[in-house]
């Protein structure tokens, strides 16, 4: 069974390979075929140049998806066949006998090593790519101030939690997984509380949105489909980066709406307000609610699984570590999440397809309580400021894209506009 599964890997990291050099090369191709010509629906929109600086800013960042996946591959062969796991296990195994210091200190390690090599990606990304096109606001200060609080946030709620998990499958029996399940759950619901209110401070100014006509605005949406009192703030996005967004949550006491101020200086009240009520839509459509029950699901089938290889020898011994170690939960949990990517991406395209279907029907309740016209100029604004490419490749983006192309959401939004009547203006 162990040289079985071992040739099932071998053509799962071959296939994923292969699949993502195909679809960054066909990404490649197509934008670059593309680049010299702005899509007949955005022509009287956007101006050539920012189309190609689009086009370069988009190409650029496939060349660092390339060594991304380089360093992705051989961090999983190092750690797999590689002997890195087996490494780890027999350095803590040395040190300590107790299971829970075992299991943490061995997961903790991994983790240091992913954060080790991701930083030197994430500095050339920050201080070349982004800076080379104009999105960078960040200094270096606060790049590694950033990492440490996400460290310290990892020590202070990751370990106990992972603490937790341990002591559950030790002391639950057959089972365990069902009740790693419902504390994952439980966690997950408390950082959707807790984010908003504590953490997402820690890193970002939040003040209260200022009155004028984008409040307004706001608060006449807000009151036409009984969306209820919500707090609105401006987040410092500016700082970090010249990316424009606006996100909302609704869990609690953390009902509040967020607009980066990057994003209150390029629109206009009345695209903003668009731009509200396409977020809105995805509450109006419980989209969020539905998403959050499909992780869960989600979640709960892939510890099954995992309930059903923590103890099959051929699973430790297929990836490079001594099938003696079966039942150990630490490397159980590290040796699943390497290997899930690999088969996961195939699924990418049927998540993605779920994602547009909810992107449409937002846009389609912003059409009708607010104005399709202003989400789309406020749509094209926000393409243009980010440098989001107009023509990705068609299968690239089924991969990669949970939003629909930017030609088919403005075609679809301009069907809209023409068979819809504006709202009343707030």
């Amino acid at each position: 069974m162990t040289e079985i599964f071992r040739v099932v890997l071998i053509a799962a990291l071959s296939l994923y390979i292969a699949l993502r050099i195909a679809l960054l090369m066909r990404q490649t191709r197509f934008v670059a075929a593309h680049r010299d010509a702005v899509p007949a629906a955005f022509a009287e929109r956007i101006p050539l140049a920012a189309h190609q600086q689009a086009a370069d800013y988009t190409q650029a960042k496939i060349c660092m998806e390339y060594v991304a996946l380089g360093v992705e591959v051989a961090y999983f062969l190092a750690l797999t066949w590689g002997g890195g796991l087996q490494a780890l296990h027999d350095l803590w195994s040395t040190h300590t006998t107790r299971p829970l210091v075992y299991g943490m200190g061995l997961i903790a390690s991994v983790a240091v090593l992913s954060v080790l090599l991701d930083i030197p990606l994430n500095l050339y990304r920050q201080f070349r790519l982004e800076a080379r096109f104009g999105f960078n606001r960040m200094t270096l200060g606060l790049f590694f101030s950033d990492l440490l609080k996400q460290i310290s946030l990892f020590v202070l709620l990751g370990l106990p939690f992972l603490a937790a998990v341990l002591w559950l499958v030790q002391v639950m029996g057959e089972y365990w997984w069902f009740y790693v399940w419902l504390a994952w759950m439980a966690f997950n619901l408390l950082m959707f509380f807790a984010y908003p209110l504590w953490i997402a401070p820690l890193f970002n100014k939040f003040t209260p949105l200022a009155d004028g006509e984008v409040k307004a605005r706001v608060e006449a949406l807000l009151q036409r489909d009984n969306f209820g009192k919500r707090e609105l703030f401006v987040m410092d996005g500016s700082r970090r980066s010249s990316h424009g967004n606006a996100y909302f949550t609704s869990f609690g006491k953390a009902r509040r709406i967020v607009f980066f101020d990057t994003l209150l200086k390029r629109l206009t009240p009345p695209q903003m307000a668009a731009v509200l009520a396409h977020e809105l839509g995805h509450f109006h459509h419980r989209h969020i609610l539905k998403r959050v029950a499909g992780i869960f699901a989600l979640s709960l089938l892939f510890l099954a699984l995992l309930g059903q290889l923590l103890f099959a020898p051929w699973f430790f011994q297929g990836l490079g570590v001594d099938a003696t170690q079966s039942g150990n939960a630490a490397l159980a949990l590290v040796l699943f999440s390497l290997v899930i990517p690999l088969f996961a991406i195939l699924f990418n395209p049927l998540f993605n397809h779920f994602s547009r279907r909810d992107e449409f029907q937002a846009d389609a309740y912003a059409a009708r309580v607010s104005s399709a016209d202003d989400l789309i100029a406020a749509l094209v604004r926000l393409y243009e400021d980010n440098a989001t490419t107009l023509t990705p490749d068609p299968l690239y983006s089924r991969f990669y894209d949970s939003h629909p192309p930017a030609t088919a959401r403005i075609a679809r939004l301009m069907t809209l506009a023409a068979d819809t009547p504006a709202a009343p203006a707030a």
